[in-house]
């Protein structure tokens, strides 16, 4: 709700030699369609294609295991899949990904965890296949930095409202809260326990985004000039 997704899209726009690769968010909402049409068979957990993030939101403490798994699933195939035809030739291409598996797990996942909707074996299962995975992809999945967009839990409320997707009425600003302490721990204050080194020494660009910036030119430049 910091406006990922629109930064993603100017970003998109702003030199042709950048790829972006937002959430994917369709595949979450319709995952057994998504699985369907890769030719996979399809689960009994699919729940005959409902939205997987609905059903993470309504019971997170049946499906957050799952939708975390699915989730940095998601996101690997995205990081590792084929480059558009502007960048697919080049060297060293520059790619924004919207969120990475460590966001996934430092922030979210420890968050589900911690508000028991994971349990110890499901927590325990999910920390060996990120190590797992992590290691074996290691140079594959690494960040080169991150750029923090950074708005206050109530403004991050306030624009899920106005956005008004039904997987998210109802989310308490407690939530948003925590989530906003662990990005403030892992980004600013660099005091949050992650197991990679590299990771606690990104190089980090926070953008402060509490004031909107979509549609305004002069604000949009000033970010993309940042990131360059």
């Amino acid at each position: 709700a910091a406006g990922k997704s629109t930064f993603l899209s100017i970003l998109s726009r702003a030199d042709e030699e950048w790829e972006v690769f937002p959430e994917p968010l369709a595949r979450w909402y319709r995952l057994q369609q998504s699985s369907e049409e890769d030719g996979e068979e399809r689960s009994g957990s699919q729940e005959g294609g409902r939205s997987m993030l609905r059903m993470m939101c309504e019971k997170p403490e049946r499906w957050a295991f799952t939708f975390q798994i699915c989730a940095s699933v998601s996101r690997i195939r995205a990081q590792l899949g084929p480059l558009g035809s502007r960048l697919g030739e080049r060297e060293n291409p520059v790619v924004f990904l919207e969120r990475s598996i460590y966001s996934d797990r430092y922030i979210f996942a420890t968050t589900l965890y911690e508000s028991n909707c994971m349990n110890e074996t499901e927590w325990a299962i999910y920390q060996e296949w990120h190590d797992w995975v992590s290691g074996q992809l290691g140079p594959s999945l690494a960040l080169d930095g991150i750029v923090y967009l950074r708005a206050t839990p109530e403004e991050c409320l306030n624009r899920i409202s106005l956005r008004g997707r039904d997987e998210e009425r109802g989310i308490p600003v407690e939530y948003l809260r925590e989530l906003h302490d662990k990005h403030e721990s892992w980004l600013q204050r660099r005091t949050l326990g992650v197991e990679s080194g590299c990771l606690r020494e990104i190089p980090v660009l926070t953008l402060d985004v509490n004031e909107g910036f979509e549609g305004r030119k002069d604000r949009c430049d000033r970010m993309i000039e940042k990131v360059k």
